[in-house]
């Protein structure tokens, strides 16, 4: 099966005009470095597999992005109303599969308070995983990624156990070690509804040789009691991810008032240090754009040294390279969808020292860090 999804991502990438680089060179290089160690080389994780080119979270985006050189593929999980976990960027599944255009699941749209936001639309928990394999993904962004449009309906919502078997299967095939960067998605909303994610995750895991601090495994969340009861049950590597603004939700749905800004000073990452081994910041806690939306690298703050001060390694998110989502200056022209400077603007990063990057565009990362290996 694996041998006909690689045959199909070789396809793809010659549609979208991507090239493959050489899993064998990739391997030696930094095959048996991971973890938590940040004398290794920084990382490039593939944000939903290679979600610039293809639509995201499906098996055709995770496997090119490994043809393309990933050290690691990132699903987001939700939970199903039997208890699986599927990769999907939320629970609304209106977002990135045909479900509203299926008649027979027309009944199952609803109004929901999911972390303190009313939201309408179809949810991952109404559905068991027989009926989540029915739907096929679309481009969750196509107003920014057109191309992409031209994949909807091809490729199925996967399990995280089919994810692991694919990323095993490449390890095989390619002779290097590939990792699973899993975040778990609003796991106090799926708590509340009677499908807590810490034992069915962690068993995944273990039966698939997943354990310790050297396997090629992180969790990650936006949350924190999630990863406090993690750190309870694994010794894999927990990554604290800081939103910009705002609160965790969990933090938020207690009443507490501990805010991602004072979780990313030095006392708050001092205090994550406590049950995680790594953190995961939006980047801008390490460049922040000026007034005009341009990157300066002489604006860098102290965010970085700071974390690594307390042991915790740093992988910022999330670098896209269209127009779109880049800095006035890394811009290629007025056109949103067009591909701008993406390896540049990691490149800035990665001489912060950062320690691995999420982006949707595995190319340019691999670029960007290859780019900094050479130089530093």
């Amino acid at each position: 099966m694996h041998r006909v999804l690689s045959t199909m991502a070789f396809s793809i990438m010659a549609v979208v005009g991507l090239t493959m680089i050489d899993g064998g060179n990739v391997g030696a290089q930094r095959g048996e470095r991971w973890g938590t160690d940040r004398q290794q080389t920084p990382i490039v994780i593939a944000h939903r597999g290679a979600s610039g080119y293809v639509p995201e979270h499906t098996l055709a985006a995770y496997a090119i992005s490994i043809l393309q050189g990933a050290d690691f593929v990132e699903p987001d999980l939700v939970m199903t109303k039997d208890g699986h976990l599927i990769a999907r960027h939320d629970n609304v599944l209106d977002l990135t599969t045909d479900v509203s255009r299926r008649p027979e699941f027309a009944g199952r749209k609803a109004t929901k308070t999911v972390d303190g936001a009313r939201v309408t639309g179809w949810f991952s928990e109404d559905f068991t995983l027989g009926e989540i394999k029915t739907l096929r993904a679309i481009e969750r962004i196509p107003g920014t990624r057109p191309a992409n449009t031209r994949f909807d309906g091809q490729f199925e919502i996967p399990t995280l156990q089919e994810i692991i078997d694919l990323v095993q299967a490449y390890e095989k095939l390619l002779n290097r070690r590939i990792g699973i960067y899993i975040e778990t998605k609003h796991p106090t909303y799926f708590e509340r509804l009677g499908l807590p994610f810490e034992e069915p995750l962690v068993k995944i895991l273990r039966k698939n040789g997943y354990e310790g601090r050297n396997q090629r495994v992180f969790i990650q969340s936006f949350e924190i009691n999630n990863l406090r009861k993690l750190s309870r049950m694994t010794r894999i590597p927990l990554v604290q991810l800081l939103w910009i603004e705002g609160k965790p939700y969990d933090v938020e749905a207690g009443g507490g008032t501990l805010t991602y800004e004072q979780m990313a000073t030095p006392a708050g990452l001092a205090q994550i240090a406590a049950y995680a081994q790594g953190v995961g910041p939006e980047k801008r806690f390490i460049i922040p754009l000026d007034s005009s939306g341009n990157l300066d690298p002489s604006r860098v703050t102290r965010f970085v040294q700071d974390a690594h001060a307390v042991g915790l390694v740093v992988h910022p998110y999330t670098f896209r390279s269209e127009n779109a989502f880049l800095p006035m200056n890394l811009r290629s022209s007025g056109d949103p969808t067009a591909l701008g400077d993406g390896a540049g603007e990691m490149l800035l990063f990665l001489r912060t020292g950062i320690d691995g990057l999420f982006t949707d565009h595995t190319d340019q990362g691999v670029a960007a860090r290859d780019a900094y290996v050479r130089t530093r």
